[in-house]
């Protein structure tokens, strides 16, 4: 038994090290950063959180400055003051995914160590359903877009947030007179919310296909952010997830984040991310 004991045991050790060897190991944030870019659209550029239909990134939850949103850009200040006013927000309102590669060539001419990108919203909420972008160009310009920030920011992270789950705010705004008037009167993201009030089948399988198309992004965005690497971090559909409120939305579109919904917005992508 003992030279049966001795032979096992540098065989469980090698098996030891195999499993070990074959595990990856947890990414490392690394310290918190001394600079930081925003890449998205008008949820990122703050519109209509504190102007009428108009850009406020002050109150934007990444990069601004406002301390009633308490951004992550605050956040990381509050732990490294390196990074103060070093804080770009290179969104446009607007943006779809196919807008990244460009906006990631300006976060890359900044130098910046800390990156977010949170996109899509404007790729599902179109004036159709047909216009929304297919899954696959979604997920090519995404590729691109992170291609060029590895290539050019190295040793960034890169924080890839969810896109918000479109179907709640039908949810949420459907039985509000004026939820439904804004939405009409700026047609906003009809391939969602047209006909917002009607249970024809038809209406509904056009929601559900919506949604599921924001559900296909996500995936596409997790699988994306992991080919990446260890430096980048997927928010693992926290925001996707967040049952926000219509109290959170601006009651001059009820689209679009206000100060609360930025606040909420900074807080969940936040606690998602690197852990500074």
């Amino acid at each position: 038994m003992k030279s049966v004991r001795r032979l096992l045991a540098p065989l469980a050790a090698l098996t030891a090290l195999v499993l070990l060897a074959g595990t990856p190991a947890a990414a490392d944030p690394g310290p918190p950063p001394n600079s930081m870019a925003s890449l998205g659209d008008s949820i990122t550029r703050g519109f209509n959180a504190c102007g009428w239909y108009s850009d406020c990134t002050s109150r934007s939850f990444s990069t601004g400055g406002d301390s009633a949103v308490n951004s992550q850009y605050l956040r990381i200040r509050a732990t490294n003051a390196a990074i103060n006013g070093r804080n770009h927000n290179d969104a446009r309102t607007g943006a779809k995914s196919a807008d990244m590669y460009g906006q990631a060539g300006t976060a890359v001419s900044q130098g910046v160590d800390y990156v977010t990108m949170l996109i899509g919203a404007n790729d599902a909420c179109t004036s159709t359903e047909a216009a929304m972008t297919p899954v696959t160009t979604y997920r090519a310009n995404i590729d691109a877009a992170l291609a060029r920030l590895k290539a050019g920011l190295p040793t960034a992270r890169v924080q890839v947030i969810s896109v918000p789950d479109i179907h709640r705010l039908w949810a949420v705004g459907k039985d509000s007179g004026s939820a439904r008037s804004a939405w009409s009167l700026f047609g906003i993201c009809q391939s969602m919310l047209a006909n917002p009030t009607s249970t024809a089948q038809a209406d509904v399988d056009r929601r559900n296909r919506v949604r599921q198309r924001v559900v296909d992004y996500n995936a596409q965005l997790a699988q994306a952010c992991a080919a990446y690497g260890p430096n980048c971090d997927f928010d693992d559909n926290a925001v996707f997830g967040y049952p926000f409120t219509l109290g959170q939305l601006s009651t001059w579109d009820y689209f679009h984040p206000n100060t609360s919904g930025q606040q909420v917005l900074a807080s969940v992508s936040y606690a998602a991310g690197f852990g500074w």
